[in-house]
């Protein structure tokens, strides 16, 4: 049976950072994606590339601390939140010095100071980076082959294996190429696999977002925070799809059919809809993003209306990559429609990235605690980063004091199996329920269906499934298993606030 020190789940740029860490410490390490190495949101196609944003300096920190604190609710954890901010600078620098990753910067002192760099739900400029995929891919990849880590692309996590007091010691992996089934001993695991963003029918994240890996952790007896909190963006359905509506340019659209808004109030509620890219139910712009909800799955028509001169960088930047990448003209009449984006809540960590079971570390946005009800625009890749680190530093420590096992671990794989062409029926009863009734508009009424139809369809997946299946079906069963156990967690969560708070909307 194959072994390593440290097992990480998920190859975006938590995992990746995670993986780089535990290996400079001196721990043999594996990555295992469930998609090709560097995947996941992280490298999702649909965007121009990552923005990354910290701290001006020093005296910034507090400032950002508070921010993150205000914007989230209430609900992120203090202490999270400060080891966060403080460990920006130190990430981006590593990420500089010590990778070589080449960071993009702001044209000039004076374009870094204008609106347009404010982040989402922020009130001021703040230090901006941008991570471009090439220089990104390149960097992590000479640094992986240096460290001798293993990649296993398209392996995805199954099951997690306990010893008898409880402590993580293993992993049950699918190997979605050859179809089978891959038992690893393991002495400290670390889950970086996404968001819950594979439960939705139309997400901003790539295939291989299972949103599986948090039931998984749940299941070896780790929790989960502030689950019911997660970003819905607007994103293209026409011309393309599956890609994202850059927030900035909302001041600059005209809609092609009518919308319930007053003209009188749309100039400004469009200018305030530019200050950030998710969906909130705080501000009155909200209304937008209704409008859009309530045109459905046609999506509302719009074009854009550039200015001829002046025009921000970060805009002429978005329009470039439109045209040039997408062939979108901005007069093009396009359709919008809200996507599932990213999880602002997932697996509950202390500050060394620790879930409270031994031998299970999480980073990235598989958890939670760092964020509250909204995050701060350019904090999910700097979340990456920054916990990744601090994950890969915890699991390699904890790994190489481990004792050496007296004898080889056996690791008895699972046996009950489901029929793949039931498993993806199944699935997509899933993904239609979560859609239906757990994006913007929750009410009391549709989240009680819901949690109906998701027991029905845990009922119908346990009638169908058999002994002896063959892996590809085992695989199947234990997906659908853990991808409605996490369903079933979100919308318990959304139930239980009543009120609206950030991106949770409770339209009752």
């Amino acid at each position: 049976m194959e072994s390593t020190d440290v097992l990480v789940i998920g190859s975006g740029i938590a995992g990746l950072c995670a993986a780089i860490e535990a290996a400079r410490a001196g721990a043999t390490v594996v990555i295992a994606s469930a998609g090709k190495t560097m995947s996941g949101s992280s490298f999702f196609p649909g965007t121009w590339g990552l923005g990354l944003i910290g701290p001006v300096d020093k005296d910034d920190e507090q400032d950002l601390i508070d921010t993150i604190r205000t914007v989230g609710g209430g609900v992120a954890d203090p202490e999270l939140v400060q080891t966060f901010v403080h460990g920006i600078p130190q990430a981006i620098e590593w990420l500089e010095q010590d990778l070589g990753v080449e960071l993009q910067r702001p044209q000039s002192v004076e374009s870094a100071q204008q609106k347009q760099f404010i982040p989402c739900f922020d009130h001021k400029t703040r230090m901006w980076r941008g991570l471009t995929r090439k220089p990104l891919e390149d960097a992590l990849t000479t640094r992986i082959e240096s460290l001798g880590i293993r990649l296993l692309p398209r392996h995805e996590l199954i099951d997690l294996v306990e010893d008898t007091d409880g402590k993580i010691v293993g992993a049950t992996l699918y190997d979605r190429t050859n179809e089978h089934l891959v038992p690893m001993a393991v002495k400290a695991t670390i889950i970086a696999a996404g968001g819950t963003g594979g439960l939705f029918e139309r997400s901003l994240t790539s295939a291989d977002v299972l949103s599986s890996s948090q039931a998984i952790a749940l299941a070896h007896g780790a929790s989960l925070t502030n689950i019911e909190f997660m970003q819905m963006m607007p994103g293209f359905i026409e011309p393309k799809r599956n890609l994202v509506f850059n927030e900035k340019t909302w001041r600059y659209v005209k809609f092609d059919q009518p919308v319930d808004i007053a003209d009188d109030k749309l100039d400004n509620l469009l200018e305030q809809r530019s200050g950030y890219g998710p969906f909130t139910s705080r501000l009155d712009s909200r209304a937008i993003d209704l409008a859009i909800d309530q045109a459905g799955a046609e999506g509302l028509a719009l074009h854009y209306d550039f200015p001829r001169e002046d025009v921000p960088e970060f805009v002429q930047t978005f329009a470039t990559w439109l045209q040039d990448e997408h062939g979108i003209a901005p007069a093009d009449e396009m359709r919008v429609a809200m996507y599932a984006h990213a999880a602002n809540g997932g697996i509950k960590i202390d500050k060394t990235a620790y879930t409270g079971v031994e031998g299970l570390y999480a980073c990235g946005e598989a958890t939670g605690g760092m964020h509250g009800a909204d995050r701060i625009g350019g904090l999910s890749s700097a979340n990456g980063i920054v916990f990744g680190r601090i994950a890969g530093a915890s699991a390699a420590r904890a790994a190489l004091d481990a004792p050496e096992a007296a004898a080889p671990m056996d690791i008895a794989l699972p046996q009950y199996g489901i029929a793949t062409t039931d498993a993806e029926r199944l699935t997509h009863s899933l993904k239609h329920t979560m859609s239906t009734y757990c994006m913007i508009n929750r009410t009391e009424a549709g989240l009680s269906k819901a949690l109906q139809q998701l027991e029905s369809l845990k009922d119908e997946a346990t009638a169908l499934s058999k002994p002896h299946a063959n892996d590809s079906e085992i695989a199947a069963l234990a997906r659908l298993q853990s991808q409605n156990q996490l369903a079933t967690e979100m919308v318990k969560a959304m139930r239980k606030r009543t009120e609206s708070l950030g991106s949770h909307y409770r339209s009752n």
